[in-house]
């Protein structure tokens, strides 16, 4: 016997639930922004938006990942890609160090320094997800966007960075600071290099990072992992049970595909399957039966994990699809029951124990199981948790840890805890550069009301003095770095150039 079925959702979920941005009650204090600031903005974008582009499309064809056990030092390709910048920054009459993990691109010889913090490292990708290859910039199949790995996160913010520095020494404007653009080869995997660097390497007094959104980012939840190990084990039974469980691709990324392969099925099983699927919105099931065996896969959509409103969850809309049974505890039979207990489709942890909170500020926890990992003898699940300022870590790791033990005693299981790692969240209070990105933002953006806000992600802010995010992403709308399909749009491409070039002249002059 041999079966196939597809369900589309009933109705696609929008393609990004508004990112939670939270306003300052303090009112800022916005000054006008300079005419020499202006005129050097409409000067970078009317003379540069091609040769912008150009410069992307070249860094785009490096896949930039870090490799297990290589150092970004003696990384064929990171090295290939940190002579590509070199080639551009000197063409543009821009000086170029490279310290191994850190480049540095300068403009001018002051004492006092501005500078702008990136990254050159990218997130892993699943090309046949893309209608072209990640690392080919795609203009052309979606007209107005900017398609390919590292356009929006971070690549995109280097060439426009690259060509705001240019377009303030082509108009000669009198810097009384350096400006210093820092690319960082290992923003995504390891932070340990960068943090030996600052160790031994002045850095500005002022920084602002593009990495993260717009108006400014002063506030940052602290990254954290729950690792859950599920033992595989046979249990005989000749009813249908769940024989294999996979989803996810990489730990930041909210995984947009999950597979269940489910043994002992009946078409009675597939039918009352098929069923429920027509219920969702936002996700789609293929169910295949051949014989006895049924698969499951599901299909939603890819984001960051620092904004899991912006994805759907394949992972526990598998598991919530497979809810009705109460599966053997065989291992993936465990890590279904666990999923659907645990943590369900919501997105703040309310179903976990009682870890859930949030911060006026900042705004919830949210907890996003990202990835499967699958070794010889157990299951792997990977839970991601972006955490605000409110808890410390030992009260939130000893909720998880009381979590898991009540549900093991429950229902006779043996869940082992593998991890907590829990990072800390950051805030910025000190920075005096605010009100001046403010009043550039709302500037060009015709953004009154422009507030500091905080961010689910967190970026090398942290390690900067005096540091704040400045975009490269407008609030409430949809982050594609680390989805698989990332992209930045012309419109917002051009207006970063000139936001960038207006804000690097009245921080620098």
């Amino acid at each position: 016997m041999f079966k196939k079925f597809t369900f589309l959702p009933i109705a696609i979920m929008a393609s990004s639930l508004l990112s939670l941005t939270i306003s300052l009650s303090v009112e800022a204090k916005t000054e006008p922004v300079s005419d020499l600031a202006k005129y050097t903005a409409d000067y970078a974008v009317s003379t540069y938006q091609k040769d912008m582009v150009n410069s992307l499309r070249e860094l785009v064809k490096y896949n930039t990942l870090a490799e297990d056990g290589v150092s970004a030092n003696v990384n064929p390709v990171h090295i290939a890609f940190k002579a590509e910048l070199k080639k551009q920054a000197l063409a543009l009459g821009l000086d170029f160090t490279d310290d191994g993990y850190v480049v540095v691109i300068g403009l001018g010889d002051q004492k006092e320094r501005v500078g702008i913090i990136t990254h050159g490292d990218v997130q892993p990708v699943n090309p046949e997800k893309w209608t072209k290859s990640p690392f080919e910039l795609d203009s052309t199949t979606e007209p107005g966007r900017l398609i390919g790995r590292g356009t929006e996160d971070d690549k995109g913010p280097i060439s426009t960075a690259l060509y705001a520095m240019k377009a303030i020494k082509d108009k000669n404007v009198v810097l009384n600071k350096r400006i210093e653009l820092y690319v960082y080869m290992a923003e995504e995997s390891d932070w340990e290099p960068l943090k030996a660097y600052i160790k031994t390497h002045d850095l500005p007094q002022t920084n602002i990072t593009i990495d993260a959104e717009y108006p400014v980012v002063t506030a940052e939840k602290g990254y954290g992992t729950i690792k859950l190990v599920f033992n595989k084990q046979e249990v005989p039974t000749i009813s249908p049970y769940i024989s294999e469980f996979t989803g996810g691709f990489f730990g930041s990324q909210i995984p947009e595909d999950a597979s269940a392969t489910i043994e002992n099925a009946n078409i009675v099983l597939l039918q009352r399957l098929m069923r429920k699927a027509r219920g969702y919105q936002g996700v789609s099931f293929d169910l295949e039966l051949k014989d006895s065996t049924l698969t499951v896969k599901a299909l939603g959509k890819s984001a960051h994990s620092s904004k899991p409103s912006d994805g759907v969850n394949a992972i526990p809309y598998l598991a919530d699809l497979l809810s009705r049974t109460r599966w053997v505890n065989n291992g993936p039979g465990t890590l279904v029951n666990f999923i659907n207990d645990n943590i369900g489709l919501g997105l703040e942890g309310e179903k976990f124990g009682s870890i859930a909170y949030q911060d006026d500020f900042m705004g919830p926890m949210t907890v996003a199981p990202t990835v499967i990992k699958q070794h010889d003898d157990n299951l792997e699940l990977n839970i991601n948790l972006r955490r605000p300022q409110g808890k410390s870590k030992q009260q939130l790791s000893g909720e998880i840890h009381q979590t898991v033990v009540d549900w093991n005693n429950r229902f006779n299981t043996s869940v082992t805890e593998l991890e907590h790692y829990i990072g800390d969240p950051f805030i910025q209070n000190d920075a005096p550069h605010i009100d001046t990105l403010l009043s550039v933002f709302s500037h060009f953006t015709g953004i009154i009301d422009a507030k500091p806000i905080a961010i689910g992600g967190g970026t090398n802010s942290r390690l900067f003095p005096n540091a704040v995010s400045f975009g490269p992403s407008m609030p409430n709308t949809e982050y594609t770095g680390h989805s698989e399909h990332e992209f930045i749009t012309m419109d917002q491409f051009v207006l970063n150039l000139k936001m960038y070039t207006a804000v690097l002249v009245e921080l620098a002059k």
